[in-house]
């Protein structure tokens, strides 16, 4: 196998692998990126036996085929290393793998490609396109919500959920619970069918995505989704589990509804949360009429107090949060005010955009 291309050219696909290639690996392979040559097509693939990514690139011309696995971290480190639009070329020699560009010469070692693992395929159920960008925002807005290494293990994971011209991204941790919902025009879907996909697979297929007009391809079967492009194909494993019931935990009812300037909120917030116990995170919210006062306290006695006007109109309240859980909301939504809706100081906080209900965010009160 021999081929030449430039830098940046290898670059971007060594990059968009090299993010699921763990540097600790059981099988010494993993840690290897698959180069495969076929015609003037050149396929990267790396995995970690959860979730596998194919780059794709077209050399300039035609190469001899064949497919070989050389490191993957010392790869990406070498052609980062060299200059922009560097010509380089690879030419395998037995078990060892040429890497060459100007007066440079480095020398890998490989294994074999057979020694390779394939995520296996199973019947696609499931065929859908839309907007990456539609893709993307529905991460982005529920992503911080997953739970991280929880012994509920489908909680460690975002559900994807597919209903007729609608799809549905809900993330929770127990805590707190983060959905939103994106109409996709044509989406053929009988009925409502949900998937969780874990964690490390989507943060991986998020960073995949474009703000762009373009689309993705993407699969489902019984344990696996795939997303497809014309640089890209992705594979991820599903989780096996069933996620909890996100629409009985949605509050309903609550009359105490709360509106304020979201960058203001998010400054109070951030001030309060400078004095917080750093290991709870706990602030109080108390509520009169068109006012916000924080409150925050941590064990060395020492105390924060801010003010903020809002739009509120109910009786006095007050009511414990994470500040975090707070702070984590307000990174995430666009507007530029949000509503808070409550029901009394044990219930959970309803938040959303003030103009725009596609995303919903629960936060359990805490007991302060």
């Amino acid at each position: 196998m021999q081929f030449t291309l430039s830098r940046d050219t290898l670059l971007k696909p060594l990059q968009l692998v090299g993010g699921v290639v763990e540097k600790r690996q059981t099988l010494p392979v993993l840690s290897n990126v698959l180069l495969e040559v076929e015609g003037n097509q050149l396929s990267l693939t790396g995995t970690d036996l959860e979730v596998e990514i194919v780059g794709r690139v077209e050399l300039a011309e035609a190469a001899a085929d064949g497919a070989i696995t050389v490191p993957a971290r010392k790869l990406l480190d070498i052609v980062k290393s060299l200059p922009d639009d560097a010509p380089i070329s690879l030419k395998q020699n037995e078990d060892r793998v040429m890497v060459t560009s100007g007066r440079s010469r480095f020398t890998l070692s490989t294994l074999p490609a057979s020694d390779f693992p394939n995520i296996e395929e199973d019947e696609n159920t499931l065929n859908l396109t839309l907007p990456q960008k539609t893709l993307k925002h529905l991460v982005d807005a529920t992503a911080f919500a997953m739970a991280q290494q929880d012994v509920r293990y489908y909680l460690n994971g975002m559900l994807l959920e597919l209903s007729p011209n609608m799809v549905r991204t809900v993330t929770t941790d127990g805590h707190r619970l983060a959905t939103s919902s994106q109409p996709v025009d044509g989406l053929s879907v009988e009925e409502r069918k949900q998937v969780i996909v874990p964690r490390k697979g989507i943060l991986e297929l998020n960073r995949l995505m474009g703000d762009g007009d373009e689309t993705v391809d993407l699969s489902l079967s019984a344990n696996h989704i795939r997303a497809n492009t014309a640089a890209f194909t992705f594979t991820s494993k599903l989780v096996d589990g069933k996620f909890p019931d996100y629409e009985r935990v949605i509050p309903r009812g609550g009359d105490k509804e709360v509106i304020g300037d979201r960058q203001a909120l998010r400054s109070i917030f951030s001030r309060a949360a400078i004095l917080s116990n750093e290991k709870y995170r706990g602030v109080r919210l108390l509520l009169s009429e068109n006012n916000l006062m924080v409150k925050a306290n941590n064990p060395e006695q020492e105390e924060a107090e801010v003010n903020q006007e809002i739009d509120y109109q109910g009786p006095e309240l007050e009511v414990g949060f994470n500040v975090n859980y707070l702070l984590d909301v307000l990174n995430v939504t666009d507007g530029e005010q949000v509503r808070m809706v409550l029901a009394d100081a044990n219930s959970s906080a309803l938040l959303s955009d003030f103009d725009d209900d596609s995303s919903l965010y629960v936060i359990m009160p805490m007991r302060l």
